[in-house]
């Protein structure tokens, strides 16, 4: 519970308040796989993602996945549900083992929301949300898939080395085969690696040409 204190939203809170807000707050972890909420649930908790990746999808009448965005840690997840009362619009899913800390709406919004320090936090969470959309566009509309692929390894390079190439791809909304022709170009040019069970990074810093 001693991540309240360092996530971003919570830093200017007294002392008091951030004892009470613990109070009001539970931490569970998860396994790979794992559903933190369905669409069409209702948001009983302000949610804190701490650690693993978590990916938000909807489904097609088929049941196909459309992902819409994977979080890292530390993230605020679907507060908007919570702040407009809706149902959650997508669902949550866990891409690796992750823990969240789940925080009681109702006394939340009672005792907190009416806050000046917290109001001012809420206010940086929704103009980093902002920022989110505009990296988001940056990523997915600039970026080539091929410096897509380039950013991914080089800010996460531990997730690039054990999750599965259908996984990473599907963070990145590209398919495997394409995934796969990328990284067969990272390796003639000496920036990956072939090694039992996966690949290492060989050039880090090449990476970042491609995505700069």
């Amino acid at each position: 519970m001693e991540k309240l204190r360092s996530f971003y939203m919570f830093k200017n809170l007294s002392e008091t308040s951030l004892q009470r807000l613990k109070s009001i707050s539970k931490e569970k972890a998860y396994k790979k796989g794992n559903i933190l909420f369905y669409e069409g649930d209702r948001p009983e908790h302000l949610i804190v993602l701490t650690e693993g990746i978590l990916q938000i999808y909807k489904s097609d009448p088929k049941g196909n996945k459309i992902v819409l965005h994977s979080f890292y840690q530390p993230s605020l997840i679907a507060e908007i549900a919570n702040f407009e009362k809706i149902a959650y619009p997508a669902t949550a899913e866990f891409l690796t083992d992750g823990k969240v800390i789940k925080i009681d709406y109702e006394i939340f919004e009672k005792e907190f929301l009416k806050n000046p320090e917290v109001a001012f936090t809420i206010i940086k969470s929704l103009s980093d949300k902002v920022r989110l959309l505009e990296n988001v566009i940056t990523y997915d509309i600039v970026l080539s898939s091929t410096g897509r692929v380039a950013k991914f390894i080089y800010e996460h390079e531990d997730d690039f080395l054990h999750l599965k190439k259908s996984e990473i791809a599907s963070i990145m909304n590209i398919t495997p085969e394409t995934l796969s022709r990328i990284i067969s170009k990272f390796k003639k040019l000496g920036l990956l690696a072939k090694k039992e069970g996966g690949y290492k990074v060989v050039d880090k810093e090449g990476l970042r040409s491609f995505f700069e």
